[in-house]
């Protein structure tokens, strides 16, 4: 049986209003969010700058976005994880040490693709 509930404008109404939650409890409880979001207030702007064609500029926005994604993923993952407890488990530190290898592995793509594309 399908669930009953919002359709339509209002689920998009009530969804958008979830996902500023989201980004504002990153904001406030992760560091790290704010920090890559800083970043991509200031790189964001100077990707216009830098790209020599709409493909370029849409690759360096891309990779500092996605950043910023992997980075909310991993959030929501840590906290998932300390939701079930603070004793240490196997699982649970691989499950957060895998979270930031993904933020580390997007930041190393941003890295490398900005770099190709300044030294182009």
């Amino acid at each position: 049986m399908a669930k009953t509930g919002n359709t339509g404008l209002a689920r998009i109404i009530k969804a958008a209003g979830y996902s500023k939650q989201g980004l504002q409890a990153a904001w406030v409880n992760e560091a790290a969010f704010r920090q890559e979001g800083l970043l991509a207030l200031v790189m964001i702007p100077v990707a216009f700058w830098v790209a020599d064609n709409s493909i370029e500029l849409i690759l360096l926005i891309s990779v500092v976005l996605l950043v910023l994604i992997v980075e909310l993923l991993n959030s929501a993952v840590e906290a998932v994880v300390d939701r079930i407890g603070d004793e240490h488990h196997e699982l649970s530190g691989r499950a957060k040490d895998i979270g930031s290898a993904a933020v580390f592995i997007s930041l190393v793509l941003t890295l490398v693709v900005w770099t190709i594309i300044v030294l182009s």
